[in-house]
């Protein structure tokens, strides 16, 4: 049983651990949707069971199913890999589940309010219902006190150091479809109490034409505590350079909760990635979903990974700086092993690797 908890985790001395610090397990939901995967989510599902496995090296995963597809997944995925029945719309498990805080012996989670990154003004999808019930629903699993946060709030949408910084974008917090009314300073106080930080660093934007409306976690994330990758193309020609340009000013001018200026790693962008015809034809056009069109500019990018407990798992998008990003995150992180998976089919459908997963402090 899940006990709601009527106060905030800061007053009762919990906070969020950078994704960096060590993880009892990740969790993820499995793709099924054929109006957001290509022919009928297959290609998406051996993709996802590429990250589960890639993870699964370094630490357990629960992957969330829905009943029609338990057969299917667990045929597909390593008999390690746990899987539950879990009722959801969508797999983006970073932005629908849960955010776990921990004050160092006991976790509970919090549970944001989610409305498929917009709700009726601009939302991807609807009914997002289902995937607003997650976060409980992981919290009853594992028997973890469960708080309600009143915001509208994507995992995707921050990172934190876990020594009191966060970091996000106005793009995506501050846009109107989200928590119309709050200002910037009320988000930022609950923000305080839900994940007990105290110092924010707002970028302006996230990758162009990201349709999460700029989530930080496809740009920008914290390596360790007072360091930060960032996404970054040298090509002024490129719509990407003046955003990543305008971030990496905004980030090294920034001093974190404990007064460090911030060591900022550039990091290779892949070439622009676009929808091919094929992979368009293969979406299913359904009416209130966004549209899968030939020609689209899709937000790939590098820092969209998940930290694992002695690993990285980095998607890949078969393209020449694949290797130098590697390399680049790699060198930054002796201390992790650094694996690609190939993630095309994930960002077909709106998101990456990063975007899919979400981890389970110890």
């Amino acid at each position: 049983m899940s006990r709601l908890i009527h106060s905030t985790p800061r007053a009762d001395g919990y906070r969020m651990p950078g994704e960096f610090e060590p993880h009892a397990g990740i969790w993820m939901l499995w793709p099924e949707r054929p109006d957001n995967w290509r022919n009928k989510a297959v290609p998406a599902q051996k993709a996802f069971t590429e990250v589960a496995r890639a993870i699964n090296r370094f630490e357990p995963v629960t992957m969330g199913v829905l009943q029609s597809q338990y057969k299917n997944a667990r045929a597909m995925l390593p008999e390690t890999v746990r899987v539950v029945e879990i009722s959801y719309n969508d797999s983006w498990m970073r932005d629908c589940g849960p955010t776990f805080v921990t004050n160092g012996t006991e976790l509970r989670v919090v549970d944001w309010i989610f409305n498929a990154w917009g709700g009726e003004s601009g939302g991807l999808y609807a009914p997002w219902d289902l995937d607003d019930l997650v976060a409980q629903k992981v919290a009853e699993i594992e028997r973890v006190a469960r708080y309600k946060a009143p915001l509208v709030l994507e995992g995707g949408s921050i990172h934190v150091d876990g020594q009191g910084t966060l970091l996000t974008t106005r793009e995506c917090l501050l846009n109107p479809n989200r928590n119309p009314g709050k200002s910037q300073s009320d988000i930022e106080g609950l923000l305080t109490e839900y994940l007990n930080v105290e110092s924010f660093i707002w970028l302006n934007r996230g990758i162009y034409n990201d349709e999460t409306s700029g989530h930080v976690d496809n740009i920008c994330c914290f390596i360790r505590p007072g360091e930060v990758a960032l996404a970054w193309t040298d090509d002024r020609s490129d719509p990407q350079y003046e955003i990543s340009q305008e971030n990496y000013d905004i980030l090294c001018s920034a001093v974190d909760a404990r007064g460090r200026r911030l060591k900022v790693h550039k990091i290779p962008l892949p070439s622009p990635v676009y929808i091919t015809r094929e992979e368009s034809e293969g979406v299913l056009s359904v009416e209130g979903t966004l549209p899968r069109r030939e020609g689209d500019r899709l937000a790939a990018s590098y820092i969209n990974f998940v930290f694992c407990n002695g690993g990285a798992v980095v998607p890949t998008f078969g393209d020449a700086n694949d290797n130098l990003a590697l390399v680049a995150l790699q060198n930054l992180m002796p201390e992790r092993k650094i694996m690609g998976v190939y993630a095309r089919e994930i960002l077909l459908g709106g998101g990456n690797i990063h975007c899919i997963t979400q981890q389970q402090p110890k």
